[in-house]
């Protein structure tokens, strides 16, 4: 694994997968599929698969997962796995935990000069929540969801992190913990940076074509130092 190489720019910028990267949302996202299931008569589905879909927009996660099913069925999951995250929300039930070690990976690239974004599957009510949950907000220059833009891996996302920033593709790197953000990075041309912790394995995001795969966050600031 080498470090990325250090660039003279006026601009640096890091921008993050959130979940499976910055937090551990595996529980809400499982618990939330499946009531949406269950509501409609639906088997439940694998969660495995469930997993693995996270960091697609939501209606081309449940379309991953429901193979053949028509748009208005889709769009009825959508609503009802909203509507299932939202009371877990509202009565204190959601725990989207930050992997240990993030904040202070976080302050360190700050500090060091990185600008830092977030490119994510989460809707932005969803994100808004978890970041202010964990007050992380104010580390971000600018929050990009999938009710905002194209399913990863479209580069929309990136595209607009790079536009906020003011940072050519070749000034920024994009962290994340599936093979959709790896997929989103070469399309914009951005250096690509998968981490150990997620929901896609180390091989899966090499084979991606990861630039390199961080064990830790502490290893992630080692990267980027």
């Amino acid at each position: 694994m080498s470090a990325i190489p250090p660039r003279d720019l006026p601009v640096r910028l890091a921008v993050f997968d959130c979940d499976g990267t910055l937090v551990d949302g595996q529980g809400d996202i499982c618990a939330a599929m499946l009531s949406a299931f269950a509501l409609h008569g639906l088997p439940a589905p694998d969660l495995h698969q469930v997993r693995r879909s996270v960091g697609l927009s939501l209606p081309r996660a449940i379309a991953t997962l429901l193979p053949g099913h028509d748009a208005a069925a889709i769009a009825d999951l959508v609503d009802s796995y909203k509507s299932a995250f939202r009371a877990a929300r509202a009565e204190g039930r959601l725990s989207e935990p930050l992997y240990p070690g993030i904040p202070e990976a976080l302050a360190q690239l700050a500090a060091n000069g990185w600008d830092l974004a977030v490119a994510t599957g989460k809707s932005r009510r969803g994100l808004d929540h978890c970041l202010a949950n964990h007050n992380l907000t104010h580390r971000f220059r600018s929050l990009h969801t999938a009710d905002e833009h194209p399913s990863k891996p479209d580069p929309a996302m990136l595209h607009a992190a790079l536009a906020a920033a003011l940072a050519p593709p070749h000034a920024a790197v994009m962290i994340g913990d599936t093979a959709y953000d790896i997929a989103m990075a070469k399309a914009a041309g951005v250096t690509a940076i998968g981490v150990a912790w997620g929901y896609h394995t180390p091989a899966e995001l090499r084979a991606a074509g990861a630039h390199a795969v961080a064990q830790s966050p502490q290893d992630l600031v080692a990267l980027l130092a």
